[in-house]
């Protein structure tokens, strides 16, 4: 299991430190953050968490996943590594 956590279904109101202290009942949090668009500055609606160890992160999936965080559900799912996409790699010409 991952230390980091994906959290969908985030209120746009939803800050970085409101989503750290949502966590930190169920372990050390090392990091919260929402995801906002770049353009607009605007919270895309979800956001990650990382725990200190995996038995936090594990607890904070059993605890948090269909509760709710400032007026809506949200889903909480250990997060997968999305592979970054190296641009010069796909240039062939």
């Amino acid at each position: 299991m991952s230390k980091k956590l994906f959290v969908g279904g985030l209120s746009w109101n939803t800050t970085d430190s409101e989503l750290q202290q949502a966590f930190e009942a169920c372990g050390a949090v090392t990091e919260a953050k929402v995801i906002t668009d770049r353009e607009t500055g605007r919270s895309r609606g979800f956001g990650f968490v990382t725990f200190e160890d995996e038995g936090s992160a594990g607890r904070a999936i059993e605890e948090l996943n269909g509760s709710t965080l400032d007026g809506r559900t949200i889903r909480v799912d250990a997060a997968n590594d999305r592979p970054r996409n190296d641009r010069r790699s796909d240039n062939r010409w």
